[in-house]
């Protein structure tokens, strides 16, 4: 079967005081692949042997997981007094210099509903699989924090974190604001604040991101979880590792554009799938 790969490629250019800005240039090339299909919630004994041989785990994931906590998706959230405003129109920095008031009181909110939120089974399975793994990366593109809430260490957040915020002109990290005014003042430089996330439009971090790429390269195995297989360049991080001969695995209720791709695909919730493997791991690691 020929697959349209997408290639990840890092270019970067100057930036701002000299700093590097590293842009995501994604290439296509065909290549031969052969897919290997787990469609059930039956998890073979081949795809565990390949997990446990593993040194160098790479994780994925996507809204999908965060949604089992009952965390709504980044469209889904518009409900309510919310309804009337299309997300696009608000994340972003042009929507903040229009109206930055209504711009950080939307985030307020979201805020306040991932605050609620607790880490579910899944985001608790992938914390306790990092502890067997000397080479566990995960790699995030949810700004919840519910992964680190879970115990994981070695979380790289593509797309930011909604429960920090800095400065909309320099980036000034605020630990603390005052409520006087809407949106607070960063006390270093006097701009808004603004939630510490990547609108669109702007580059992903660029540390971040050429983590993700090098540990992607380097990987004995990738698993995609709970994503859609759209947002770039997170979803060309499976057919990088693909191109590199790695085994990838996805891990989703529904089926995505890429799940043809995959040499395991493994259709259920994360909450239920991820804490079986382990488990399955487990055993065979201490025995």
């Amino acid at each position: 079967m020929l697959l349209l790969l997408l290639n990840l490629y890092l270019a970067n250019e100057p930036g701002r005081n000299g700093s590097q800005v590293y842009y995501p240039t994604i290439l296509w090339r065909f290549v031969q692949v052969d897919t290997l299909f787990e469609t059930t919630m039956h998890i073979s004994d081949e795809l565990i042997q390949l997990l446990r041989q593993a040194r160098r785990v790479v994780v994925l994931t996507g809204a999908g997981i965060s949604a089992e906590s009952g965390i709504p998706t980044f469209r889904q959230a518009q409900t309510g007094l919310w309804a009337q405003y299309d997300p696009e129109e608000l994340a972003t920095r042009a929507a903040f210099r229009r109206n930055p008031r209504l711009v950080w009181e939307w985030y307020a909110w979201r805020r306040q509903l991932v605050q609620q939120a607790a880490p579910n089974p899944g985001h608790l399975a992938l914390a306790q699989w990092e502890r067997l793994v000397p080479g566990f990366t995960l790699i995030t593109q949810n700004v919840d924090g519910l992964h680190r809430q879970a115990g994981s260490q070695r979380v790289i957040e593509l797309h930011g974190n909604i429960r920090r915020v800095k400065c909309f002109d320099h980036d000034h990290p605020a630990e603390s604001w005052s409520e006087a005014e809407t949106p607070p003042r960063c006390v270093q430089c006097g701009s808004f604040l603004r939630p510490d996330v990547v609108w669109f439009g702007e580059s992903l971090p660029a540390v971040g991101l050429h983590q993700a790429v090098t540990a992607v390269r380097n990987a004995d195995v990738l698993l995609s979880i709970g994503t859609s297989a759209l947002v770039q360049p997170a979803a060309s991080l499976p057919l990088e590792a693909k191109s590199r001969r790695v085994p990838i695995v996805e891990i989703n209720p529904q089926p995505t554009p890429l799940t043809s791709a995959f040499n395991f695909v493994l259709a259920g919730p994360a909450g239920e799938v991820l804490p079986a493997i382990v488990q399955r791991i487990h055993l065979n690691t201490v025995s």
